[in-house]
């Protein structure tokens, strides 16, 4: 079959489930199987909205600055401990560039100079909404504007931790680091920057 997909989705129902933190719809549609026939098919979407996340490295030194903090859902999934992760947020409508930009400086303290998206993708497209871009940048210590840490008023608790790549890319083998975004972008610099 060829011609955009929307041709062979017919949406029936969308009804809201709960609208407390993000949104959970319910969508009711009918999907064309590549044989022809329709068939009718449920499934529920977390529209949490798209993200942006970022790695900062540093050539010279050959160190990545990291996040450590509190995520509820992964913990309640059986994770005791913070989790390891590239500084990251929603993009609330805003330019990504301009909000990983903000979100950056807030998270690890640094003011980036040039930095470059690599790509974006969906991180779990079968329950989940969210297009997630992905961004480079070095850093240097002359970028350093602050401690960083988070925005307390958004429940913000955030851990700064700079580490050499090799180390980073050893957590990821033994699971400490464990963040698909994260994961992402450090083997992104793998093959690109640190190669």
């Amino acid at each position: 079959m060829s011609g955009s997909v929307a041709d062979r989705v017919r949406v029936r129902e969308i009804k809201v489930l709960s609208d407390n933190w993000y949104i959970l719809r319910k969508a009711t549609f009918d999907w064309r199987r590549n044989d022809g026939q329709w068939q009718t098919q449920e499934r529920e979407a977390y529209d949490r909205g798209d993200g942006v996340a970022l790695l900062p490295y540093n050539l010279a030194t050959r160190t990545v600055i990291l996040t450590r903090q509190f995520r509820y859902p992964a913990f309640s999934n059986g994770h005791d401990d913070l989790l390891t992760e590239a500084p990251a947020g929603l993009l609330d409508k805003a330019d990504p560039e301009a909000r990983i930009r903000a979100e950056v400086e807030e998270e690890i303290g640094y003011r980036l100079g040039d930095i470059r998206k690599v790509f974006d993708c969906f991180m779990s497209p079968g329950s989940v909404t969210e297009r997630l871009h992905l961004f480079v940048g070095e850093y240097d210590a002359s970028m350093r504007i602050g401690a960083g840490g988070g925005l307390e008023g958004e429940g913000e608790e955030i851990d700064v931790v700079e580490l050499a790549f090799d180390e980073a890319m050893a957590q990821v083998a033994d699971g400490r680091i464990r963040d698909a975004k994260t994961v992402i972008l450090l083997q992104h610099a793998a093959l690109t920057v640190f190669a």
